[in-house]
């Protein structure tokens, strides 16, 4: 699926983050940037050890915050490394936190010169966010921050399974009544 947001597109693709063209792809990092599971383990083997040469280098990262890597092997450039929050019950700044982690990786692109970049689902896998309220968090914040900063040609959320594409594009349906 596929919406203008201002001067830009933001596109739901079901596939594999590793692989997209895009600019920039961003990891769902952990804080201490040290690599892991899903998203942040395939992303580390696909662009090699040079992403975690440099993650060492940077040391960490604030739970709704980001930093960038290059993108070593990948086709990406470079990576955002996003940390979202783990989870509890939605009472301990989660949104804000998963919010900000998108706006921080946002504003980096920019920083950057960026124009293209990719996201996961951040927080949905071993953080246990709800993929409902994730969804919403992200798109809403995505559409938000491309309102103002047309410089960011193309967003893309790239879902892993059939079943987060379908959440994803009803969410964004409801949110840009397309």
């Amino acid at each position: 699926m596929e919406v203008r947001i201002n001067k830009s597109k933001l596109e739901l693709v079901e596939g594999d983050i590793t692989r997209q063209d895009t600019e920039a792809i961003v990891n769902a990092a952990n804080s201490r940037l040290a690599g892991g599971g899903g998203v942040d383990g395939a992303i580390h083997r696909a662009g090699g050890p040079q992403i975690m040469a440099e993650c060492k280098k940077i040391g960490g990262c604030p739970t709704g915050e980001a930093v960038i890597t290059s993108g070593g092997r990948l086709k990406a450039k470079y990576v955002i490394h996003a940390v979202g929050p783990v989870y509890r019950d939605g009472r301990h700044g989660e949104p804000e936190l998963l919010a900000g982690a998108y706006k921080y990786s946002l504003k980096l692109a920019s920083e950057n010169k960026i124009k293209s970049i990719a996201f996961p689902s951040i927080s949905t896998g071993a953080y246990g966010y709800p993929i409902r309220n994730a969804a919403e968090i992200a798109l809403s914040t995505v559409i938000n921050y491309l309102n103002s900063h047309p410089e960011i040609e193309l967003a893309r959320f790239v879902l892993f399974s059939a079943d987060a594409y379908v959440l994803y594009e009803t969410v964004l349906k409801e949110l840009t009544k397309a």
